[in-house]
């Protein structure tokens, strides 16, 4: 298999220092680094003598056994799920349930959890567990309502579902209903080009979308097909049976509610000592736990702290702190995280060896050290998540016609293909009508001086004159440009395809490109391929050719 890797920076200063250890004073924000072996070996050594103080492991099994189940998972999680029972240590990391699984990025994260569960795996000697925790108790529809496919023409189509009526609650909990789903098959069809995988492709999702009630169900199916032979174990995080076991930690954050608030703080005025931004809100008063608000359809509210009473924004609730430890001791499917509280909850579920994340979340991640350490809990190792572009057989044949690299596609485009129409250019039309510009105002210019001296109000009229046949040269350039490139336009075609396949929407691939855009092409030979491609566990962007 071709092999090839690429350095692509992430838009987080704090990431990048974390991933590349260019700044020792973040050490203490993180504590264990995913590049020293060493650490690996200190943190599974500590979640062997911390077994107490995490939920009981064949009950979070049975949990999760009830919940795969539901998906006909592939006996490898099973497997997998039975080690969780005897103690073993996971790998977790996650994504908000998408429409066909959102964007590529999303199947990347799995393939890291897999993969830094293998690694550490081999290098402990002992089984690692990869588990997948889909944040269905997320709100934020229209980030996980869309994607986006490269049709036959060539041209990105954006695919989306509306949100059903109904209060703004969970993604988990929005039901999606037979004629909706038929719908967004219907649509995915006509996106998709012909091929001989399609019939499956749409065979399989049809058959999903009978048992999905929602977007978590289809995308949990989904992955579970995809991923189920590498044992990964899926859980959401809005799973009742999840949330029956999460009581005493949910019991404990809002009992020590004050205390982690500070630490937040802490976490945060230290970050910004640093010199990084935060890339989490960390508000005063914030209780950093949602209310599933039964008067208001269930809808997902994030609770704050006043004149001792737990609050919304709008004035809905309000709770006094024994009537919210009540709800958090017997009804705890009322209950739910954010971003700050739920890597407490991961590691009160789970041994996690390590978490796998994306740039963003490293860099908020490291507002929770001291929230762990005043819980008596210890921050996991933090992977960097791996990226990919999928390379597909014609785009690189494309490429290598035109003389460019991953790194002119990415960076220079636009230039590197203006270059190459320009060296086809053997009249040079624009060099000829620059020369004729610049010739007409040489000439103009003794003839405006003439009609100034003349009669000096002149001078206006003259300079406006001037800049409209300047305009209308600039104007036939342009179009004799534009005529002459129409004699290359399967070149164009073929410099354009290149673009959208690997820097769609001008963004990298794994942010935009939905995977059954490869699944109909390739069946699911490309994952395959991304599954062999090389991992590291400090993250990296690795080229896979298809």
């Amino acid at each position: 298999m071709r092999k090839e890797s690429y350095s692509l920076p992430s838009a987080q200063p704090l990431t990048e220092a974390y991933i590349h250890r260019t700044d020792d004073r973040i050490d203490a924000l993180y504590g264990y680094h995913a590049g020293a072996d060493e650490d690996w070996e200190r943190r599974f050594k500590r979640l062997e003598q911390s077994r107490d103080t995490r939920v009981d492991a064949v009950a979070i099994a049975n949990a999760l056994r009830a919940y795969n189940e539901a998906f006909a998972s592939a006996p490898e999680v099973f497997a997998s799920i039975s080690a969780i029972a005897e103690g073993a240590p996971v790998v977790v990391g996650g994504q908000q349930a998408g429409l066909w699984t959102g964007p590529l990025l999303v199947i990347h994260k799995a393939v890291s959890i897999i993969g830094a569960a293998k690694s550490a795996s081999e290098q402990l000697g002992q089984t690692v567990v990869p588990v997948f925790w889909i944040a269905g108790e997320d709100h934020d529809w229209d980030e996980a309502n869309h994607t986006y496919v490269l049709t036959a023409e060539q041209e990105l189509r954006k695919l989306s579902v509306q949100r059903p009526e109904g209060s703004r609650t969970s993604v988990s909990r929005t039901g999606i209903d037979a004629v909706t789903w038929e719908q967004l098959l219907q649509d995915l069809e006509q996106a998709l080009p012909p091929s001989e995988f399609k019939p499956v492709l749409l065979d399989e999702l049809k058959q999903m979308s009978t048992k999905a009630k929602s977007l978590s169900d289809f995308f949990a199916m989904i992955i579970s097909h995809l991923f189920g032979t590498q044992g990964l174990v899926l859980l959401d995080a809005d799973y009742e049976g999840i949330r029956r076991l999460e009581a005493p930690m949910f019991r404990k954050i809002i009992a020590r509610n004050d205390e982690l608030e500070k630490a937040y703080a802490a976490s945060a005025a230290q970050v910004k000592e640093l010199g990084y931004e935060l890339q989490a809100d960390v508000t005063p008063g914030s209780a950093n736990v949602f209310l599933f608000n039964e008067a208001s359809g269930e809808e997902r509210t994030l609770l704050h702290k006043k004149d001792g009473l737990f609050q919304d924004r709008k004035g809905q609730v309000s709770l006094t702190l024994d009537e919210l430890l009540f709800i958090a001791d017997e009804k705890p499917q009322q209950l739910s995280n954010n971003v700050l509280t739920r890597p407490l909850m991961q590691d009160y579920l789970f041994p996690v060896l390590a978490a796998v994340l994306g740039p963003g979340e490293i860099a908020y991640w490291a507002l929770t050290g001291e929230a762990f350490r005043t819980l008596g809990m210890e921050m996991p190792i933090i992977v960097p998540r791996m990226s990919y572009t999928l390379i597909e057989g014609t785009v690189a044949k494309h490429m290598g016609k035109y003389e460019l690299s991953f790194e002119d596609v990415m960076v220079r485009f636009e230039e590197r293909k203006g270059k190459w129409l320009k060296e086809q250019d053997g009249l040079s039309i624009e060099e000829q009508f620059e020369d004729a510009r610049q010739t007409f105002e040489q000439m103009y210019k003794p003839l405006l001086e003439l009609a100034t001296s003349v009669q000096p109000s002149l001078a206006k009229l003259g300079d406006t004159n001037l800049q409209k046949i300047v305009e209308q040269i600039n104007y036939m350039s342009t179009k004799t440009v534009d005529a002459f490139n129409k004699q290359f336009e399967a070149s164009t075609r073929q410099l354009d395809r290149i673009h959208h396949s690997v820097k769609p929407n001008g963004k990298p691939q794994e942010r935009v490109m939905n995977m059954t855009a490869y699944w109909n092409r390739y069946s699911l030979s490309w994952l395959e391929k991304l599954l062999e491609a090389p991992y590291n566990r400090t993250g990296g962007h690795e080229i896979v050719y298809l």
